[in-house]
C-alpha cells in the first residue's frame, strides 16, 4: 500500500504501555514520582536526576522495537485515515448521511472498553457502546508467522473490516442483530453473526475500492494480501487446524471462501448496495 507520507488520522488512542506516545495529557509516571520523592530524600536535585534519567542511552534492542511498533501505529493511523475520507463521502454521497468517525485504540497484552475487558489474544475488535476499534500491533506479526499472510495490506484489510463494524453500527444493522440474540436458538444467532462478519468483509473490500479511486492507494500484490488473510482467518480453516474436523453450526465469522468472496465483492463493485449479506444466500 502505498501509505508512506500520507496524512493519518488524528482519532488514534495509544494506550500502548510506558506512555509513548499517547493521546492523553502526559502527567507524572509512576517512576518520574519514585525519582523525585528519592531526591528530595537524599537531598539531590530532583531536576538533575530526571535529567539523567531522560538521558540514558536506548538499548538497540529496545530502539527496534519501538520503531517497529511505531512504524505499524503511523501505517493503521494512515490508513483509518483513509477509511474516514471514503465513508465520508460515501455517508454524504450515496446515504443522505453524516459519517461519525470512530476512534481506533492501540493497546499491549489487555484493554479494559467500554463492551469489557478484553486481551490480545481475541484479537482485533470493534465496540459498538464507545464507538472505537481497538488494535494490538503484535496482530500484524501473528498476520504474518502463525497466518502466514504477510504484507502491509493485511493489516490495512483488518482495519478496514472492525471500521465496517462502526459503519454496521451508524446504520443501525449492529442493533438489529443483537435485538434477536434471546429470540433465537445458538445456532441461529450464530448464522446472524456470520451475515454481519462477511458484511464488515464486503465493506472492507468497498473501502478498498473506493480508497484507490480518489487516492490511488494500491501497490500490485495488494489485493491478494487481503484475500490471503481472509482465508486464513475462516472459521473452518481455524476450525481445521485446532480441532481437526468443522463444525458449520459453530460459526460466527464466516469460512474462507465466504470472506474472500464478500472481500472482492466489495472491492470490485465498489457499490454499497450490493452488500446486503442477510439477504444473500452464498
Amino acid at each position: 500500500m502505498k501509505w508512506r507520507n500520507r496524512e493519518g488520522s488524528g482519532n488514534v488512542e495509544d494506550q500502548r504501555g510506558g506512555g509513548r506516545g499517547m493521546k492523553m495529557g502526559a502527567g507524572l509516571g509512576i517512576g518520574t514520582v519514585i525519582i523525585v520523592i528519592i531526591a528530595l530524600l537524599t537531598g539531590n536535585d530532583p531536576t538533575q536526576l530526571l535529567q539523567q534519567v531522560n538521558q540514558a542511552p536506548v538499548t538497540e534492542q529496545q530502539a527496534n522495537g519501538s520503531n517497529a511498533n511505531d512504524e505499524a501505529a503511523q501505517f493503521v493511523s494512515v490508513v483509518l485515515k483513509e477509511t474516514e475520507v471514503v465513508w465520508e463521502k460515501i455517508f454524504t454521497e450515496q446515504l443522505q448521511s453524516s459519517y461519525q468517525q470512530p476512534k481506533l485504540v492501540l493497546f499491549t497484552g489487555e484493554v479494559q472498553s467500554a463492551c469489557g475487558f478484553a486481551s490480545a489474544a481475541s484479537g482485533p475488535f470493534y465496540c459498538p457502546a464507545d464507538e472505537k476499534a481497538y488494535i494490538d500491533l503484535s496482530f500484524y506479526s501473528e498476520l504474518k508467522d502463525r497466518f502466514n499472510a504477510p504484507g502491509d495490506f493485511a493489516m490495512a484489510y483488518v482495519v478496514a473490516h472492525e471500521i465496517g463494524h462502526h459503519v454496521q453500527n451508524l446504520l443501525g444493522i449492529s442493533d438489529k442483530v443483537h435485538e434477536m440474540r434471546n429470540s433465537l436458538s445458538e445456532e441461529e444467532y450464530n448464522q446472524l453473526s456470520v451475515k454481519l462478519e462477511l458484511q464488515a468483509d464486503f465493506f472492507a473490500g468497498l473501502w478498498a475500492h473506493h480508497a484507490h479511486a480518489q487516492n490511488n492507494i494500491l501497490e500490485e500484490g495488494d489485493i491478494d494480501e487481503a484475500l490471503t488473510a481472509a482465508n486464513a482467518i475462516g472459521d473452518d480453516r481455524l476450525q481445521m487446524e485446532s480441532r481437526g474436523y468443522v463444525v458449520p453450526e459453530s460459526f460466527t465469522h464466516g469460512t474462507s471462501q465466504q470472506r474472500m468472496f464478500w472481500f472482492k465483492k466489495g472491492y470490485t463493485t465498489g457499490d454499497i448496495s450490493q452488500g446486503d449479506t442477510f439477504k444473500a444466500i452464498n
